[in-house]
């Protein structure tokens, strides 16, 4: 019963998403490409509060970086301790 509940449930919410599938996508997208600009902002000259507790997450986004700088249109990397290019 209870299995049998927890699939229609997940069916209803994926039914309910499909159309919305590309704007959720382009949200998302948005929100870290907000995150990435105020994860690396110090590095490119903006102020950042929060800078000392965000550099616990670089070995993490790294690997992301190189797709999000070409998002935001710089064809090389504006960092230069950062090597993607």
């Amino acid at each position: 019963m209870i299995d049998s509940l927890k699939k229609l449930i997940t069916y209803y919410e994926e039914v309910i998403s499909l159309p919305h599938r590309r704007e959720i996508a382009a949200e998302l997208r948005d929100e870290e490409d907000l995150f990435f600009l105020l994860l690396y902002s110090e590095m490119i000259g903006i102020p950042n509060p929060a800078y000392y507790y965000t550099l616990e997450l670089y070995p993490y986004m790294i690997e992301k970086f190189h797709d999000w700088h070409l998002r935001m249109g710089m064809e090389k990397s504006p960092m230069h301790g950062i090597r993607c290019c």
